[in-house]
């Protein structure tokens, strides 16, 4: 069994929130068997306004976990950007899949007026808008790229997951993330995205959907379990 690892939580903790209240459980069980034991720790986006590399070194794997508006965006994307360039396993769920698309958009693409729609309602590249039917307490279908992570890791080409969300991708700006490196890799029934994953990173994946959700039936989710094993040097 290995050692202790840390995870960084990035984001604003508030405990009426079911999605922070889940998170410390699903890693509980995700690493249950695989290391001696787990730390995650939460980090208020404000702390990384200055020193974010030196905040997030000291951890194994960062998490930028559900319930944004952030206090600070700028700083949430400071650790995502960190976690893809520096290599560290990622997992973005929910409020952390659409920053890690604005991120990507804005510091690797270029785009940088991409924004929020629900923190800018008058962003001029709303990459992130308000879904066409909300996903607050919904559950749906999602369909795996063939050959992706995600794929493997679930071992399917089809699963159905829990979401808690009302802004996910635009549509209309689908085609800006064509450039072969964060790729889509789940569609819902209707095609629109809800996972990405970047290529030749050992382990970053974002998800509009919520796997951590999973712990409140006590049932350890794969997709947590391999954001562990990456993060303890496995994979």
């Amino acid at each position: 069994m290995n050692a202790t690892i840390r995870i960084a939580l990035i984001g604003d903790h508030n405990p009426a929130v079911a999605a922070h209240v889940a998170i410390p459980r699903a890693l509980k069980l995700a690493a249950n068997g695989l290391v001696r034991a787990i730390e995650p720790v939460w980090m208020a986006t404000p702390l990384f306004t200055t020193k974010s590399e030196e905040r997030l070194s000291p951890f194994d794997a960062i998490w930028c976990v559900p319930n944004s508006p952030y206090a600070s965006m700028e700083s949430a994307l400071c650790a995502i950007r960190f976690a893809r360039e520096s290599g560290r396993p990622f997992l973005g769920t929910c409020g952390g899949f659409q920053h890690t698309i604005i991120e990507y958009a804005r510091n690797e693409l270029g785009f940088h007026e991409t924004d929020h729609a629900e923190s800018n309602p008058a962003a001029a590249l709303p990459l992130i808008s308000r879904l066409a039917c909300s996903l607050a307490r919904g559950k749906g279908a999602i369909r795996l790229l063939p050959k992706s992570q995600l794929a493997r890791i679930y071992g399917s080409a089809e699963i159905a997951e829990n979401y808690h969300c009302n802004f996910g991708l635009n549509p209309r700006f689908e085609s800006m993330l064509n450039d072969g490196r964060l790729n889509i890799s789940g569609r819902d029934e209707n095609g629109e995205v809800r996972a990405v994953e970047l290529a030749g990173h050992r382990f970053f994946i974002a998800t509009l959907f919520q796997p951590e959700q999973s712990a409140f039936t006590g049932v350890e989710h794969p997709l947590i379990r391999c954001f562990l094993r990456a993060a303890a040097g496995l994979t």
